[in-house]
């Protein structure tokens, strides 16, 4: 009876480090490329932007096509932070005074507006100062990810996913 219960234990071992290693091993290798074509793609669509002053809708199929070359399915946001060009006053009783750049003002767009002035446009025109956050984190699951988040409920962790994230300022006008 206990040669048969150690066989049937050794066989379950052979079976996890013959076939589910080497699976977890595969996909997790896999999983790493896309993080770095994402986090890249990401990085890459914030820099031009900062260094053009402009986002176009060609830079923004580009990038969208970029990540979907991985296979794997992304919830884009970009958000957009433009310098407000009303310039405040501060006033006191003797002077009146120009508001410094701490003070200024921001008007915020958001992925849904961005797209829709893309679309209409074909592009936006930013100037220096301006702000722009993308990021990019994946709504589908590969097999190392459900494999990570199994283990991850196990040991009572967060689950996995495969996101980047950049922003930056915009160092030029774009014209």
């Amino acid at each position: 009876m206990s040669d048969t219960l150690m066989t049937i234990i050794a066989i379950l071992l052979v079976a996890i480090l013959m076939f589910i290693f080497p699976l977890m091993t595969v996909s997790d290798r896999a999983d790493d490329t896309t993080q770095l074509v994402v986090d890249t793609a990401v990085s890459d669509l914030v820099n031009t932007v900062r260094t053009t002053g402009k986002l176009t809708s060609e830079q923004y199929g580009k990038f969208i096509e970029e990540i979907s070359s991985t296979g794997v399915a992304y919830n884009v946001e970009i958000e957009i932070q433009e310098r407000d060009e009303t310039p405040g006053k501060k006033t006191t009783q003797v002077t009146a005074s120009a508001v410094s750049d701490a003070n200024d003002a921001y008007v915020t767009k958001y992925t849904a507006q961005i797209s829709e002035e893309l679309d209409a446009k074909g592009e936006i025109i930013l100037k220096d100062g301006d702000l722009i956050k993308v990021r990019a984190e994946s709504n589908s699951t590969t097999i190392s990810q459900q494999m990570k988040n199994f283990l991850y409920s196990v040991t009572g962790n967060d689950t996995y996913a495969i996101a980047a994230e950049h922003a930056g300022i915009v160092t030029t006008n774009g014209k």
